[in-house]
């Protein structure tokens, strides 16, 4: 049985911070500073080029934590945060970085670069789902929820198709490629955003996704254009998670 090793701490504005790490992969988990045993557990997924601690990250932890008194958990990709970048890693990010600049299309790099990611994360998670649900505070028997989008899309989609523990996610911002046969065995509540107008991920590709989906509930945010304010989005993560984990949402203003 796999356990976490907690290696920092720290508390403020009633929300406890805790790194760790399960099998060496390293995680964070934030938590209410009091009552919050037996509370269910929202799993995320950074962004590419982010990592646990990005300020999107600790921005929706304390809305689920401070709205709605859950755990939550993020681990840092491979090759991302304090992970080591592998040679294979350098390649695709150096081809990333030249198709930006030349204008040239991402999904040919970044599809194949997420999938293998994706697979050596799955069982990163689950390993880590294992290890938290050992923690009196949250217990095996409680409900979990996942969010991720992006990059966090490409590795949380083959996750909850694989994982029966996680019974609602959000998704959103990636290219369906090599994600439709996953999304078309995850039959749990869904939420997943889109950018109506984008260049870079298109209308086409993001619905081809969202109908994949072979969940009765599922919701589709468009967003027009190509930029959103991320607190409204996430605002409607956390209200869809207090619906779906059994939490009300308090109010933070």
């Amino acid at each position: 049985m796999h356990s976490p090793q907690f290696t920092a701490e720290s508390s403020s504005n009633g929300i406890v911070e805790r790194d760790f790490t399960v099998d060496g992969v390293p995680g964070v988990l934030w938590s209410p500073a009091a009552g919050a045993d037996r509370a269910p557990l929202v799993l995320m997924g950074h962004g590419g080029g982010a990592h646990k601690k990005h300020r999107a990250m600790v921005g929706r932890a304390q809305l689920l934590v401070a709205g709605c008194g859950f755990h939550v958990a993020v681990l840092d990709a491979p090759g991302h945060g304090d992970r080591p970048r592998t040679a294979h890693d350098e390649r695709d990010i150096a081809a990333l970085r030249e198709a930006q600049a030349t204008g040239a299309p991402e999904a040919p790099i970044v599809v194949p670069y997420n999938a293998r990611l994706a697979e050596l994360a799955v069982p990163e998670y689950r390993a880590t789902l294992d290890a938290l649900q050992e923690l009196p505070e949250i217990g095996a028997d409680g409900p979990v929820g996942y969010v991720g989008i992006a990059m966090g899309t490409a590795i949380g989609v083959p996750l909850v198709a694989a994982e029966p523990r996680i019974t609602a996610a959000v998704f959103g911002m990636m290219w369906a490629d090599a994600l439709c046969e996953a999304a078309r065995r995850i039959t749990v509540p869904i939420e997943f955003s889109m950018h109506w107008d984008s260049e870079r991920v298109p209308r086409a590709t993001s619905l081809a996704l969202f109908d994949a989906f072979a969940s009765k509930e599922k919701t589709l945010h468009a967003i027009a254009g190509e930029h959103v304010d991320p607190r409204l989005e996430a605002d409607s993560a956390t209200r869809f998670f207090a619906r779906h984990l059994g939490r009300s949402v308090a109010s933070t203003a």
